[in-house]
């Protein structure tokens, strides 16, 4: 007798190893079993993707999802149904929640409140704290932990570590790769004049580039000494491309879709404090830089920096408004823009994506469509245009910087080891993430 296979998705133009390829896919029990043409008498549930291109499951590892803490901001359930509705299969959240996420509970806490709400597979940050540095070895090997995260500036939550020694400390305990928010405290405190009373233009002067390079340069250098691996997240500068791209010997590093979709003053003007976040928004030479970042190479991974906050919250006149904007739903739709108007390629975007976070963190099972991989997958019109809009948009937050932007491609389908979770802009099922799993623990 035949074999019987819980999904097949067929017709779809697949993403592989050599390409794409006009090639039906076969899943039974969470795995991809084949890649072939498949009969669909074979399958208990098909997946038509006639016209659709079909990639690995989109993997976003920068969100902060609020809870515990700040629920009316988002939580766990809202924000990964989010994600599920951009197409994205699975995310790394942060640990700048209120508790912190620094302590065995805290995570323990975490993995806890996502079972049974999670829409998509996940991963909890453990954040360098002072108080918790020695315990750091521990920690990041605990299950459903991604590493550690390390502010060297301040923004949302409390979690510091702004000095060397301290940054020294954090990388001496451990040897997973950390992720590193890379401003320097100590030229944010001494800047604090330069912010103007309801002028949020002024947040990119503020926490000029400076702020941003000294750090990076700091982190690296200490980084060597100790031979930790580290990951820079949200680049913003163009001279951080250049020194990254001469340092991948020790560092990865991320960009945004804000950063590289949207430029001061522009932004601020548009949309006032809903523009500000941590690093800022620049002018258009720095995302230019950042543009020439995706094309040599330099960038390793697209992160949405999800953040969202209250309208109310954001409405506050600046400086006394919160940083951070929303991302996990739009961080697909903006970058298949981005690829229709020629920026990007498809290879480097389902690099960018899905292959280099799996890789550079060693996710198990994710990140490619080759037969004994989770079958993840993010299926997409490249064809279609969308208006992203108000009521589509699924963040507690309400409201995107994007909002009413055109876009030309957008997801269609989110399938998590072989489960139908999201179609045609409909949830189906019940929530059925899980915690991710890594080789390197």
């Amino acid at each position: 007798m035949a074999e019987i296979f819980d999904l097949i998705i067929k017709g779809g133009d697949v993403w592989t190893r050599e390409g794409l390829r006009q090639i039906d896919i076969a899943i039974n029990s969470g795995k991809i079993q084949m890649l072939d043409n498949i009969n669909v008498a074979s399958g208990k549930n098909i997946f038509q993707a006639n016209g659709l291109t079909v990639l690995p499951g989109v993997i976003d590892t920068q969100v902060h999802f609020r809870e515990p803490g700040n629920e009316h901001k988002e939580d766990l359930e809202s924000g990964t149904r989010s994600a599920a509705l951009g197409g994205v299969t699975a995310v790394f959240e942060m640990p700048n929640t209120n508790p912190p996420t620094t302590t065995t509970e805290a995570i323990q806490d975490k993995l806890d409140r996502a079972k049974g709400r999670s829409w998509v597979d996940y991963a909890f940050f453990v954040g360098a704290d002072p108080a918790n540095i020695e315990q750091l070895p521990e920690l990041e090997k605990l299950p459903g932990c991604c590493g550690v995260k390390m502010f060297m500036g301040s923004s949302t939550g409390n979690l510091l570590i702004p000095d060397d020694d301290t940054v020294r400390r954090v990388l001496e305990n451990g040897k997973r790769r950390v992720a590193v928010h890379s401003e320097d405290e100590k030229r944010l405190t001494e800047r604090m004049s330069e912010r103007v009373s309801n002028d949020p233009s002024s947040h990119p002067i503020w926490r000029d580039p400076r702020t941003a390079i000294d750090a990076t340069l700091r982190v690296l250098k200490i980084a060597r000494e100790t031979q930790r691996q580290i990951h820079v997240l949200h680049v913003t500068t163009a001279e951080e491309v250049k020194i990254l791209s001469e340092s991948k010997d020790i560092a990865t590093c991320e960009v945004t879709p804000q950063h590289l979709s949207l430029y001061s003053p522009d932004c601020y003007q548009r949309l006032g404090t809903y523009a500000q976040m941590n690093p800022p928004i620049r002018d258009q030479y720095h995302k230019d830089g950042l543009w020439d970042g995706v094309l040599q190479g330099v960038f390793d991974v697209i992160g949405s920096d999800h953040a969202p906050h209250a309208k109310e919250e954001k409405n506050v006149p600046y400086p006394g408004s919160p940083s951070g904007m929303p991302g996990v739903q739009t961080l697909l739709p903006l970058m298949l823009d981005h690829f229709n108007a020629g920026r990007i390629s498809l290879e480097r975007l389902v690099d960018l994506l899905c292959f280099s976070p799996a890789k550079i963190y060693n996710i198990a099972s994710k990140g490619k469509i080759e037969i004994g991989y989770d079958g993840d997958f993010t299926i997409v019109d490249l064809n279609a245009k969308r208006t992203i809009s108000k009521d589509w948009l699924s963040s507690k937050c309400g409201w995107s910087p994007f909002e009413g932007v055109e876009v030309v491609g957008w997801p269609m389908g989110t399938i998590i080891r072989g489960n139908i979770v999201m179609q045609e802009d409909e949830l189906i099922n019940n929530p059925l993430g899980k915690p991710l799993r890594f080789s390197d623990i």
